[in-house]
């Protein structure tokens, strides 16, 4: 009773997520290991009668709900509002306060037009927070989707009688009833299974379906299995048998609800920030880390700038013109509005906003579905990609894939369960082999001892009609590949079944009895010698199955005996298959002209049927499936690892099965050492705790296969590589990966197959389920942060010249250049185009050879600030030059603000030496934005590579002579004049653009050795091993190289070879020393290579794959052209 008691408390009072995950799990294991009788007891229930409906509300009472919490969704409205605590915003919010309060007290206070800055950054703010609001406000919810898994009703016994009631009401101690099609309710321990097995695949990934029995097992050496084999899980499908079960865990406790808990966080997604708002800060996106650190910098800088402005024009007494009797400290909260305007990039969130949404459509195009605007460029910096294989990978379809049948091997070609795509070929020719005798008869009698159906059914959500099994997945390749070879899907109606064994974890095969008739089995099968009124088939384990033949099927459709010696060679055969991590079962069969038992004993029962059914059994062949890799996933990986991308794989799966797949898709390269290289997660938890940071961070940083993982072990990886400054990427489509996905950096959720559960914790899903499109989208998010950056020193750069032309004008004492709507008007209208162009900017051919960045790198770097300072003087020059010669021009050759100010008439005068500066700043502007689509390239450079900057610039035309022009608009609330500068006024403002254009290209010589010698600085010691390439030239490298044909391997080329620190040295293999270079190239023509200058030996091959595994990691590392040669 105390045990019980200290368990409940366990349960009821989690201290903390990871606490209560841990206590729970150590419940759940007790759970399974307990006898029936004694868990009855501790749950105070009977497992005949199940709980009295009074006993059952007082533990609905003390427990809630069986339902899992969900934090509350932020409307709208609060997203619309967390949108406005930006520090940028709340900045511009300040200024736009400040202009109306400022006017409102002063002599215009009458008049609207004296509100319009106020307004106009306003309505920026607004439109930037509604756009941004918008995007978030369509974002599901994980947790919602894990509630709607569960069915509305579940059967129990209450009282002694079985009863329908709603899953929500499920209490611990209520005894279940389970059926197929049933989903589970809660967890639950089994104490009774007749052939029952579930889909575990939301909870561990894995497709096959999971035997239970209701039995209590003695441990055993080996692995221990992920889930217990007695228990039932909540969420998952029943699909085969029967069963009867104590409910254990129901809600947040369930194996379901701790999955629940890690998407929500240790604080169940109820976090506030300073302001009241939900706290996301924890789930930031590199992007938004940066420009919040850029935000509070230039906020900062900006407030700074506008009191040391506002201190020294106060000093000078500088008064309004228009009001001289006003104070001077008025005046110049004016002028700090003007540079607060001039200095804070408004632009910057609105373009940011805009950038990400278009890279969001763009990327629908490429089959990847965003869900969080800031995640569009996160994959773009991702440096290593953590995937499920399950679904991700692999097909996540068992599919036949090679079979031996009457002494011959096929391979069995085709993916997934459409029959209407593949065939089977003889391996030996390759000859069609679909009306061979022994293939007919392998296929058909496997078909016999089947239960699946496949048929076609239309997807729901895509509405186009795809292939679907029903029943087990085991046996869903056997029935695809029967459809292959010609037979129909209601072939088993021709043969009768008499008797059916089900498939057990003891008997490890299942048995059918099928009345046949004719001479033979079907139409090209097997031939029966004798008269044949049954035949009884075996399906199983070959080891099994192989031990009960005495005989075997030739080719010739004759039986032979099964000596020892041919055990063993098909066993053999079993191990080829096994290594490859495919799945064999073995057929066998027995014609019989009688039954061997009297159908009409009612005593006989199945046990000794089965053993009267399976004496002198005919081995009829083999059957290997595996669930394949996806087509294009081998090549993503390998272009991901040429991006620089580190791919990882976690799974559920055992270890062997997870190498096997790991080779097929490049995850493992022959270079690799598998015993590091992949890795069982039990050494990640030893001792059922998870080891030290420092030592999971160091087996992480290598570590490229994880195997048997937990939901929590996946979570675990992500954080250690996150702590090692890494971008992490998650790819997966179960329930299982949820957390992971949630966690990183960047979840990737698939679409097609992914539980809306995956979807909902993750930031993007690709609506393909191809882990192909994942690199498109590294190359996209690439792009798509390089234009920002872009835009962003555009923008800056312009802010920059904005506050150093009216520094320039208060210190001086010149009439400031522009008011503050003319300021806006400048970068919210003539500049944002141009800089939605850059954000737009198409990514250099070469963006997939260079590094990921890093994690904390700034959005702007160092140089760029100096590139950008750089820029801004050189417009400011320009500009103030022309407006001082401008203000010469229109003034009668004055030129301070006092004299000016004495002039008749002055308020026109000066207006018509602004709108030139105007006119020129915008001319110089648009010029800025061809020359800012590189920071190191000149700007002919494809001048015209970027179609939206052809649009930017006409618009920005536009709006410029529309500003200048339109009589109301122009003078009346801009205050420029473009009819009345005449000629001579747009000759000069010409000076602007010419003038800009040679010093800001002059400016790229400094700029582009900052950017190569910044490159530099990225180079590891490690990597700066000392590197002699011995070559001609790249070029003729690659000529050497595309002759690979054996018979033109003749000429000899040089060798790349690097030597390492100290007296370690990497020198050719033995036996090499006049190796072509084309030997040198990695890929799965590597062994045909060797063989064609005489090296043709499997470990002469071995060392070739080593050598250039070597060769392109270090080539890698120093040279561009090196890598795309290798």
């Amino acid at each position: 009773e105390e045990r019980s008691s200290d368990r409940e408390t366990l349960l009821i009072e989690p201290s903390s997520t990871e606490a209560a995950m841990a206590e729970n799990a150590e419940k759940q294991k007790q759970d399974s290991e307990l006898p029936i009788d004694e868990l009855s007891k501790v749950y105070q229930t009977d497992i005949v009668n199940g709980l009295t409906s009074s006993k059952a509300a007082e533990i609905l009472k003390r427990d809630g709900l069986n339902e899992l919490e969900k934090p509350p969704k932020p409307t709208l409205l609060m997203l619309f509002a967390m949108q406005l605590t930006s520090f940028i915003i709340v900045l511009l919010i300040c200024a736009a306060c400040a202009s109306v309060g400022v006017n409102a007290s002063g002599p215009s206070a009458a008049d609207p037009l004296s509100y319009t800055t106020g307004v106009a950054i306003g309505i920026i703010v607004l439109i930037n927070a509604g756009i941004a609001a918008w995007t978030e406000h369509k974002a599901g919810d994980a947790l919602e989707a894990l509630s709607q898994m569960q069915q509305e009703n579940a059967n129990v016994v209450r009282d002694g009688r079985e009863s329908s009631i709603p899953v929500s009401q499920v209490v611990r101690g209520d005894v279940v009833v389970l059926g197929v099609g049933d989903v589970m309710p809660a967890d639950t321990r089994l104490f009774e299974a007749s052939d029952f097995k579930v889909s575990e695949m939301a909870l561990t990934g894995e497709p096959d379906d999971v035997a239970k029995t209701a039995k209590l097992k003695k441990k055993e050496g080996g692995e221990e299995k992920l889930l217990p084999e007695n228990m039932a899980f909540s969420s998952c499908n029943v699909t085969n048998g029967a069963g009867r079960g104590i409910v254990t865990d129901t809600g947040m406790t369930t194996r379901i609800g701790r999955i629940a808990q890690l998407i929500a966080g240790e604080d169940g997604g109820k976090k506030t920030n300073m302001c009241g708002f939900p706290d996301t800060s924890a789930n930031q996106t590199p992007l938004q880390k940066n420009l919040e650190k850029l935000g509070a910098r230039i906020g900062i800088l900006a407030i700074v700038i506008c009191i040391f402005i506002f201190i020294i024009g106060w000093a000078a007494d500088r008064r309004d013109p228009n009001n001289k009797e006003s104070a001077a400290w008025l005046y110049m909260i004016l002028v700090s509005v003007t540079l607060a305007v001039a200095a804070i990039p408004e632009g910057i969130p609105l373009c940011v906003t805009i950038s990400l949404s278009l890279g969001c459509a763009d990327m629908v195009h490429e089959h990847v579905l965003v869900r969080k605007l800031a995640a569009v460029e996160t994959l773009g910096s991702a440096s290593v990609i953590c995937s499920d294989k399950t679904g991700t990978l692999t097909e996540g379809k068992m599919t036949m894939v090679g079979m031996w049948a009457a002494g011959k091997t096929y391979t069995v070609t085709g993916k997934g369960f459409d029959p209407e795509v593949g065939g089977v070929q003889r391996a030996d020719n390759n000859a069609d082999g679909k009306n061979d005798m022994g293939v007919r008869t392998n296929l058909l009698a496997a078909m016999l001892c089947s239960n699946t159906k496949l048929m076609k059914v239309k997807n729901e959500d895509t509405g186009e009609m795809e292939w679907k099994h029903k029943g087990n997945s085991s046996e869903a390749p056997i029935v695809v590949a029967a459809r292959k070879i010609g037979f129909s899907e209601h072939i088993t109606d021709e043969y009768p079944r008499v008797l059916e064994v089900p498939f057990s974890s003891s008997r490890k095969m299942m048995l059918t009895v099928s009345e046949v008739g004719g001479a033979a089995l079907c139409q090209g099968g097997m031939p029966f010698t004798e008269p044949t009124k049954y035949l009884a088939v075996c399906k199983g384990a070959p080891n099994y199955i192989v031990d009960l033949c005495s005989e075997t099927l030739n080719e010739n459709g004759e039986a032979e005996p099964l000596t020892d010696e041919a055990k063993k060679d098909i066993l053999k055969i079993v191990d080829g298959y096994s290594t490859r991590a495919l799945r064999v079962l073995a057929v066998a069969a027995r014609p019989m002209a009688e039954l061997p038992y009297d159908p009409a004993d009612e005593d006989i029962n199945t046990d000794q049927k089965f053993a009267a059914c399976r004496q002198n059994l005919r081995l009829i062949g083999l059957v290997a499936s595996i669930d394949p890799d996806r087509d294009g996933v081998p090549e993503s990986v390998l272009a991901a690892r040429g991006a620089g991308i580190r791919v990882v794989m976690i799974t559920g799966d055992y270890l062997l099965t997870a190498k096997a797949i790991a080779k097929n898709v490049n995850i493992l390269q022959p270079t690799d050492d598998e015993d590091t290289a992949a890795v069982d997660c039990v050494c990640l938890r030893p001792n059922g705790d998870y080891i030290d940071k420092s030592e999971m961070d160091q087996l992480t940083k290598s570590v490229r296969v994880f195997a048997r993982a937990k939901p929590e072990d996946k979570l675990e990886i992500v954080k250690s590589i996150q702590r090692q400054g890494q971008v992490s990427a998650m790819t997966g489509d179960g329930v299982n990966d949820a957390p992971a996905l949630n966690q990183a950096d960047i979840g990737v959720a698939m679409g097609i197959q992914g539980t809306q559960v995956a979807k909902g914790a993750s930031d993007m899903v690709l609506t393909d389920d191809n882990f192909c499109s994942i690199v498109k989208a590294v190359e996209k998010g690439r792009a798509i942060y390089s234009g920002i950056q872009k835009f962003v020193a555009f923008i800056m750069s312009v802010h920059i010249a904005e506050v150093m032309q009216i520094f320039v004008c208060i210190v001086v004492g010149i009439p400031v250049m522009r008011t503050p709507l003319q300021i806006l008007f400048l970068i919210l209208v003539t500049d944002l185009p141009p800089s939605i162009a850059l954000g737009m900017e198409p990514g250099e051919s070469d963006i997939l050879n260079q590094k990921p960045r890093p994690k904390e790198e700034p959005i702007v770097l160092n140089w760029m600030w100096l590139a950008m300072v750089m820029n801004g003087a050189i417009l400011s020059i320009v500009i103030v030059g022309i407006y001082i010669i401008s203000l010469s021009h229109f003034c009668d050759g004055e030129f301070l603000q006092a004299r000016i100010y004495e002039l008749d008439g002055f308020e026109t005068k000066l207006s018509c030496a602004q709108t030139v500066a105007f006119i020129a700043l915008v001319w110089a502007e648009n010029i800025r934005a061809y020359i800012s689509r590189s920071f190191t390239r000149p700007m002919w450079h494809d001048i015209l590579g970027n179609k939206h900057m052809q649009k930017a610039i006409v618009m920005a035309q536009i709006c410029l002579y529309v500003a200048v022009l339109t009589p109301g608009f122009s003078d009346l609330i801009l205050g420029l004049r473009g009819v009345e500068v005449g000629i001579w006024g747009w000759a000069v403002a010409l000076l602007g653009p010419f003038g800009t254009f040679v010093l800001s290209e002059a400016a790229k010589l400094i700029s582009k050795w900052q950017a190569d010698k910044y490159q530099q600085s990225l180079v590891t010691e490690d990597e700066k091993l000392p590197v002699r390439v011995v070559k001609p030239k790249v070029q003729e490298m690659k000529e050497d190289v595309s002759s690979v044909l054996p018979n033109k391997l003749g000429k000899k080329g040089e060798v790349v070879y690097a030597s390492g620190d100290k007296n370690e040295q990497m020198e050719k293999p033995k036996g090499f020393d006049d190796m072509p270079l084309a030997a040198a190239i990695p890929g799965k023509r590597q062994q045909n290579l060797a063989a064609g200058f005489g090296a043709g030996t499997e470990q002469a091959a071995k060392k070739l794959r080593a050598f250039a595994g070597r060769m392109y990691t270090l080539a890698s590392k120093f040279d561009s052209n090196l890598t795309s040669f290798f």
